[in-house]
């Protein structure tokens, strides 16, 4: 078995951390949500691995490379342009379009293929759903899970028979107007002879349109309902969600890295923490490589502290997640907040810039001169 992992997407419901991350790069514990799937394709012996990228394609081929690493082969597939003036432009083909142009360019579809969103975290028995879609005889077919009826509305709703053979397919059905529970988890199989279906230049979707085609030509279509986890980074709410779990030990084959130094908290390399003057950190919380804790600051968790960053004296960082290299300013409080340069996300989604807020709350580690303007009036002090 192959497989590919769809990465070409701008990810735009997770701004901004897709500002300068492709969504397939977003960190969990410090590494991309995508070498988590990559090692899980590897331990289940798939090691030819395809990449659609267009959006910020550059850091996902500079971090995986060929592959290598990871004990696999990994290709890429740029989707876009690079116009007059010499300026490369993204333009995705679709999650199908993308696979035609795979196909037309080297015919890597050659026997099944698995197909998998990058910004998820799985642990699917791989071997199982080969075994049940040759049962069925499937041309293709999509991993479902259920999800609570009042959860129907923010997915794909697969609506199949008792045998599993797909009728029909709902995009965010109202919950009162959904006819199934079992939604489409963005993993997929795929024998070579869907490839042919999927028109040759355009863009064009698997879900809204080589899906229906499958229906419409009655071809044989199932769902696979299996028990697996599943972590979906759909939005910034859901990223937030989705480390506090982490840090709570609550997704079983998620470890926080670095060492224990005491009870619920963890550093990376070379950390200095000031434990005078009251400073209280309080488990789960991991502090990467680097970061320096002064004096009288107050760390709660579940908190992700990226390395290098510095949290200065009487600042409270609450349940909170920090991007490498950011200075957490004297005396402020960041309470169930996510922290990319110059961005903030609130637990809600809501984001601001740091340019909002009255005084300076955090600026960038490496930027020394907020070190001196701080000694000399902190009423000055902007953001960086």
């Amino acid at each position: 078995m192959k497989a590919m992992i769809l990465a070409a997407g701008k990810g735009t419901r997770v701004q901004p951390l897709t500002y300068d991350l492709p969504k397939p790069m977003i960190p969990i514990l410090g590494k991309p949500v995508m070498a988590y799937l990559v090692e899980h394709l590897a331990q289940h012996g798939v090691t030819d691995i395809m990449v659609n990228v267009s959006y910020l394609h550059e850091k996902i081929e500079e971090y995986f490379g060929e592959g290598h690493q990871f004990g696999v082969q990994i290709g890429y597939s740029f989707e876009g342009y690079t116009n007059d003036a010499g300026e490369v432009v993204p333009q995705p083909l679709g999650s199908a379009g993308g696979m035609k142009k795979i196909q037309e360019f080297g015919g890597f579809f050659d026997e099944t293929t698995i197909v998998l969103c990058g910004d998820a975290l799985i642990d699917l028995d791989l071997e199982a759903a080969l075994l049940e879609h040759r049962r069925t005889g499937a041309l293709a077919s999509v991993i479902t899970l259920e999800v609570p009826w009042d959860k129907v509305s923010s997915y794909g709703v697969v609506v199949s028979d008792a045998d599993g053979r797909i009728r029909a397919f709902q995009e965010k059905p109202a919950q009162g107007e959904a006819l199934s529970n079992c939604v489409s988890t963005g993993i997929y199989l795929f024998e070579p002879e869907v490839l042919e279906l999927i028109p040759n230049d355009c863009s064009f979707d698997i879900g809204s349109e080589l899906f229906p085609l499958l229906v419409e030509k009655g071809l044989p279509f199932y769902a696979q309902k299996r028990q697996y986890n599943w972590i979906d980074i759909g939005s910034v709410k859901d990223y937030w969600e989705v480390l506090q779990s982490v840090l709570m030990g609550e997704v079983a084959q998620l470890h926080v890295p670095g060492r224990q130094i005491a009870d619920g908290v963890w550093v990376g390399l070379n950390t200095s923490i000031d434990w005078s003057d009251g400073t209280r950190i309080e488990g789960p919380v991991y502090i990467g490589s680097g970061c320096r804790i002064d004096a009288g600051a107050v760390i709660v968790g579940p908190t992700w502290i990226g390395h290098g960053s510095h949290v200065c004296a009487g600042a409270e960082v609450v349940r909170s997640v920090l991007f490498e290299y950011t200075r957490v300013l004297a005396d402020v409080l960041l309470d169930e907040m996510i922290v990319f340069k110059e961005f903030s996300v609130d637990r809600a989604g809501q984001m601001r810039h740091a340019s909002e807020y009255a005084l300076g709350a955090w600026g960038n580690a490496r930027d020394r001169r907020s070190l001196r303007r701080a000694e000399i009036s902190p009423a000055l002090l902007v953001a960086q």
